[in-house]
């Protein structure tokens, strides 16, 4: 039976329940601890792993192995953590997590910085748990961490990937200060198929890479051995972390606050997701671009923060939806492909935010097309308000602004219309960014980049019909929403409320 089937061999007297309806609330969690459990044994493929340095052998004598937390902020389902801990084991030394909290970063806001260092509380607690050290480090990473390896005689450094620009330059920074007889690796603990295991070039779109992470899903998609309890426990303790400290630390936008649909967590997500394959799973093929109908999986604040693995999401999607088979098909479509896409392009184009990362044909007609009439003329400050002539972009924009999302079929129409309604494509790709970066919980992230450049640069996307400002941009209006959905019922839901 390949990885792709329905495992019916791992079901539990819960899993048997549950396939009868009568489950109870937290039953996924037990289900998926129990699988754990069951693999222990499952092997770790090293071709999730690269050397960035070129010693590859842990020193003699040395204190401990650490794990350099970053995109992938969870202890179990991850794949960096359970390389980190057999290297310790190997070595028989204690291991220790370290996450680098920088004052800023990017646009992101308070609602962002929030739901992370929850997070983090929370990977903390069960990192003490298992005898694992875990140490917040306030500052840069090229600061905080070469120091903090020396202080505490570190052996070996696993980190996360991220194929962001400013991520990729703290790891280049890191890895000049580190002792060069310290092993320096990088697990991609993040996208099911590695991203340089995917594709070793610039993907032209979803057409082109489909074939190749489809072909290395039954090598890949596996399950997760757990994270357990480490033997070796390290001399010295982490420094306590005062939470509310660190939280009134960070140098952001306060006024965009917390949501509470989106409790942070890796237990929240894991709620979040038996949610989606208990209710909205079987909906999602033929809904899911209904802003109106809760078909979505809801699931991108933590898949962006790394509190829950793509990996276990598709894995228990599959093994769930035996009777939404179209659902799990679009479904796994998107999490699978279209997102690991994303990684590709961000990490193979340096311009991933820029008119220069376009491809040729929407680069020459953006310009062709830059001094076209634009039938409104938008400030920033207009757009991010909410405040156009145009209802449904308004009710988009102020899901974003309260609820930290927008529905992701709504997230096109809104940047098209930020191209249309602004003096030119520089213009609209920077406030697209900026208020998706500030305001959405799953912002500065490749998906978001990605689908601003797909909307405004056609990226991932072909050329269509020639047309005033958009050029052979593919083109989104308010008729075409009317005929998909009640766009009158979305726009009531978002409306200002009159006092």
């Amino acid at each position: 039976m390949n990885n792709l089937s329905v495992q019916r061999g791992s079901w539990s007297r819960g899993g048997e329940r549950a396939e009868r309806g009568e489950r109870q609330a937290g039953w996924l969690q037990l289900e998926v601890a129990e699988l754990r459990a069951r693999n222990a044994a499952c092997k770790f493929n090293t071709k999730r792993v690269r050397f960035l340095s070129e010693n590859q052998k842990v020193p003699q004598g040395c204190g401990g192995v650490l794990y350099w937390m970053a995109r992938d902020q969870r202890v179990q389902d991850n794949w960096a953590v359970v390389y980190a801990q057999q290297l310790a084991l190997a070595e028989k030394l204690p291991l220790h997590i370290c996450f680098c909290l920088v004052p800023r970063y990017l646009d992101a806001a308070y609602r962002q910085y929030a739901f992370m260092i929850r997070g983090l509380r929370k990977v903390a607690k069960e990192c003490k748990s298992l005898d694992i050290q875990f140490h917040l480090l306030q500052g840069e990473p090229e600061r905080t961490l070469p120091g903090f390896v020396k202080s505490w005689n570190i052996g070996a450094v696993v980190m996360d990937f991220n194929p962001l620009r400013l991520p990729l330059q703290w790891t280049e920074k890191v890895k000049k200060q580190l002792p060069a007889d310290i092993p320096f690796m990088q697990v991609d603990a993040h996208n099911v198929v590695p991203c340089w295991e995917a594709s070793p070039k610039l993907e032209y779109g979803a057409r082109t890479i489909r074939g190749k992470i489809t072909k290395l899903l039954p090598e890949f998609l596996t399950e997760f051995p757990p994270v357990d309890i480490h033997p070796h426990s390290s001399t010295k303790t982490a420094k306590a972390v005062d939470w509310d400290e660190v939280l009134s630390s960070v140098e952001v936008d306060r006024t965009v606050g917390e949501v509470e649909w989106a409790q942070p967590g890796a237990a929240e997500g894991m709620a979040m997701l038996e949610s989606f394959i208990q209710h909205r799973l079987r909906l999602f093929a033929t809904k899911r671009n209904n802003p109106n109908s809760a078909a979505l999986s809801q699931l991108s604040p933590w898949l962006h923060s790394g509190q829950l693995s793509a990996q276990r999401v598709v894995k228990e999607v599959q093994r769930w939806g035996k009777n939404a088979r179209e659902s799990v098909t679009s479904f796994t479509e998107e999490l699978v492909v279209r997102r690991e896409l994303a990684d590709n392009f961000c990490f193979y184009n340096k311009n991933y935010d820029s008119i220069d990362g376009a491809y040729d044909w929407a680069k020459k007609t953006l310009k062709d097309h830059a001094k076209d009439k634009r039938p409104y003329l938008y400030t920033q400050e207009q757009l991010e308000n909410a405040r156009t002539h145009d209802q449904l972009w308004n009710a988009a924009q102020r899901q974003l602004l309260l609820e930290g999302k927008m529905h992701g079929f709504m997230r096109m129409y809104w940047a098209k219309k930020i191209l249309e309604w602004t003096s030119s494509p520089e213009e609209a790709l920077a406030i697209a960014v900026y208020l998706n970066d500030h305001y959405a919980l799953d912002g500065c992230d490749p998906n978001g980049y990605v689908g601003c450049m797909w909307s405004i640069c056609g990226i991932h996307d072909q050329g269509w019909a020639e047309r005033p400002v958009f050029g052979k941009v593919r083109y989104m209006n308010y008729d075409g929403c009317k005929r998909k959905f009640d766009v009158g019922q979305f726009e009531r839901r978002y409306a200002v409320k009159k006092a």
